[in-house]
């Protein structure tokens, strides 16, 4: 239900679909949660910029993960519509024209979509901390909610599984790029800055991640194992 203080304040209500997001989705599991028994889904938005308020979502894709498997006829892939869209230095990374975005499916009915893809899921992204903040941004303009969804950052859980990437002493150590870890693993990339393609290798990477960091645990691992941090 609704906060009687939004209505006190004069704030817009929440939608219908924001109520059921947040009514299935708690912001924390239980550590111990076996991973197997975890709904994880990855998740890449492609953006007209870096600027969580005045750029805007162009595409999103999801690649859900059920029982440490990528469940490939799950896979979902949005084109916003963005009726005021640039043709800026974005467009030579991802590709997507201004005359695409025009033909989109309107960013409200995208995004519930996304609501209820996610609903009670761990997130997966890498970076994905700039993902989760240009589709909050998005979400409090059509539905008055933000995400609450645990997340797991593939660049963070590499410095964990991959020692070439440990976290050193060093004060100005970056997380590694997606380029970085999949060609240190000899991981091929698909459709690389494509919403879908990068979906789809996010969750690629966290599966071989997650074999890397059992066999470093010996033991199957739990939701606790990995670098979870909420939305």
């Amino acid at each position: 239900m609704n906060l009687p203080w939004r209505s006190w304040l004069g704030l817009p209500p929440v939608s219908a679909a924001g109520l059921a997001y947040r009514h299935a989705t708690p912001r924390r599991l239980p550590g111990r949660t076996p991973l197997e028994a975890v709904t994880l889904v990855a998740l890449d938005a492609e953006t007209t910029g870096f600027d969580t308020q005045r750029d805007r979502v162009l595409s999103l894709a999801l690649a859900p993960i059920r029982t440490l498997r990528l469940e490939l006829a799950g896979m979902e892939n949005w084109l916003v519509y963005q009726p005021a869209a640039p043709l800026n230095a974005a467009v030579t990374v991802h590709g997507i024209l201004p005359s695409e975005t025009a033909a989109g499916e309107p960013e409200g009915e995208v995004l519930a979509g996304l609501l209820r893809s996610v609903s009670g899921a761990v997130l997966v992204g890498h970076h994905i901390g700039f993902d989760v903040a240009m589709l909050n941004a998005a979400l409090l303009r059509h539905h008055r909610i933000t995400l609450r969804n645990p997340v797991v950052d593939t660049a963070i859980l590499a410095m964990r599984a991959v020692e070439a990437f440990g976290k050193t002493a060093y004060p100005g150590q970056q997380p590694p790029s997606l380029d970085e870890i999949c060609e240190h693993l000899g991981l091929p990339t698909v459709e690389r800055h494509t919403a879908a393609g990068d979906a789809f290798t996010t969750a690629e990477l966290f599966l071989v991640l997650c074999a890397r960091l059992q066999r470093l645990r010996g033991r199957p691992l739990v939701l606790a194992d990995l670098p979870v941090e909420r939305a």
